[in-house]
């Protein structure tokens, strides 16, 4: 093509996870060809998030206020906190679960190698929030992967310093799955996790 404009408009798309040059280029076209109105739309919504949505200085998440709706909210158990890693995994958990407990989001996972350490996970936060000694659980549910466990390694520790109960998300057997069909990490870890049956 031989407008910049339009090639700095493919470019700017592709910074959307999961949009390569082919996807940026229709998306692209499209917005130009037969929705200039949605465009002009998203541009205006896209640049009032940018600038007024921040972080809640109590939990990390998303938030126009200083304290977000959830943290702010007296119908909230105070005692449960939930760790997750981004404000999406605080979603799901809000959606599918009756969860009443307030959140901590850490905004990444320990990944030395991408600069994620401690400090960036807002651990020094967290800790401090554990020392007002209103937390009696902390639920950890970081992702199940190599660095998802290293982070609830560390967060279960941060809790036992401060005298507070951790718990993690159990993970394993999908309902509804069949066991010939699951991977082998996923049974192992399920295999290894197994609970008594109460009669």
């Amino acid at each position: 093509m031989s407008s910049p404009l339009l090639n700095e408009l493919i470019d700017a798309l592709r910074c959307l996870p999961g949009v390569g040059a082919k996807t940026a280029q229709r998306m692209a076209f499209h917005v130009l060809e037969r929705d200039r109105a949605g465009a002009s739309r998203l541009a205006d919504r896209l640049a009032a998030a940018v600038e007024r949505i921040g972080n809640c200085t109590r939990c990390r998440t998303f938030s126009e206020d200083a304290i977000c709706a959830t943290c702010a909210s007296p119908q909230r158990d105070a005692s449960l906190l939930c760790v997750v890693e981004t404000p999406v995994d605080q979603l799901a958990v809000e959606q599918a679960t009756g969860y009443r407990g307030r959140y901590f989001v850490l905004l990444g996972r320990l990944s030395p190698l991408d600069g994620m350490g401690p400090k960036e996970l807002g651990i020094d936060l967290l800790a401090a929030r554990l020392a007002e000694n209103e937390v009696r659980e902390l639920i950890i549910a970081t992702n199940p992967t190599v660095e998802g466990e290293a982070t609830a390694h560390l967060l279960s520790q941060v809790a036992r310093a401060a005298n507070v109960r951790a718990t993690r998300l159990a993970h394993g057997v999908p309902l509804g799955g069949e066991l010939e069909f699951i991977d082998r990490g996923t049974l192992a870890h399920a295999f290894g996790g197994r609970q008594l049956i109460e009669n």
